[in-house]
């Protein structure tokens, strides 16, 4: 037999085929978790989690009680649990005017702030403007003042404007407050979106305008997301403003129809906690829309200032 014939020789490894090095009792991979570890992580998510659902769970029970007083002997509502105050609520209350008017005012501010924000912020991201890093600045300054303060000069502002009493001028208040931040949280998104797709845009002959809004806009959606969110939030919680530049009892919001039962000498607190649950469902639902893109919005809103 030819040496063409004859096999190679093995290779020695001094490991068997397919076989790893067993590892040593005690020892773990790298980053794994010992079972400790997990459990004092779960541990404190339980606490977490009860800590963060306890004050729901205790107004969902004490809306329950058919008493004004039932918050005073919690444990008597067991006996004697009713849907009779969400009853009252949604039949005996403007509560759906109150749900209309908090609807109108917090979608107006998420679409004009929204849309001021993202433009703004777009501006201050990709052009250099005589400055453009003193107006941010400014932007920010208008958050430092209370709202005790704002109150007088906006009120003469919208007396002006002849806006009392009605929406679109509660809408413009809330943009001065949600369009700041906004601002800024989508700058710093619009910061990690590579100026590249810009730069591609007008290659294929994409005005300024055209490439924001068919290309970066798409991108951007998390950022949106969250600004969407901050906007509604702020518009539909909202008080002092609300009770001030609206006149109306049929045009009160949610959160101001919410202080019609409590008076000078009664306070109606069972009547109170089922209007309150009420009021949770918008935006839990709204929250529910945007929950996909809020984290990434956050992270990556944060990444560059």
């Amino acid at each position: 037999m030819s040496t063409l014939d004859t096999p190679p020789p093995a290779v020695v490894t001094g490991k068997p085929a397919g076989r790893t090095t067993p590892r040593r009792p005690g020892t773990r991979r790298r980053g794994e978790i010992s079972r400790g570890g997990a459990l004092g992580s779960h541990g404190i998510l339980i606490v977490a989690s009860v800590v963060a659902l306890f004050p729901v769970a205790w107004l969902v029970f004490l809306s329950l009680g058919p008493d004004k007083d039932d918050y005073l002997r919690p444990g008597g509502i067991w006996g004697k649990m009713t849907l009779d105050n969400y009853a009252f609520v949604l039949q005996e209350t403007n509560f759906f005017d109150w749900l209309k008017s908090s609807l109108i005012v917090s979608l107006g501010t998420t679409v004009i702030g929204v849309l001021v924000a993202a433009t703004t912020g777009y501006a201050v991201s990709r052009m250099r403007f005589p400055g453009y890093k003193k107006f941010m600045w400014v932007l920010l300054v208008t958050q430092m003042f209370p709202v005790a303060v704002l109150m007088v000069p906006m009120y003469q502002i919208l007396s002006d404007l002849q806006l009392i009493d009605t929406y679109f001028g509660l809408i413009l208040v809330y943009c001065s407050t949600a369009v700041p931040y906004c601002a800024w949280l989508m700058k710093g998104y619009f910061d990690t979106i590579p100026f590249e797709i810009d730069e591609a845009g007008r290659v294929d002959g994409l005005s300024p305008f055209g490439t924001f809004v068919r290309l970066i806009l798409p991108l951007a959606k998390p950022g949106l997301a969250v600004a969407a969110f901050y906007s509604f939030i702020t518009a539909f919680g909202e008080v002092a403003f609300a009770t001030t530049f609206m006149l109306d009892d049929e045009k009160y919001t949610l959160a101001v129809g919410l202080q019609s039962f409590v008076s000078e000498h009664d306070s109606q607190r069972h009547l109170m906690a089922a209007t309150a649950v009420l009021i949770a469902i918008p935006v839990s639902a709204f929250f529910y829309l945007v929950q996909k893109n809020l984290v990434a919005g956050l992270t990556a809103g944060g990444t560059k200032g």
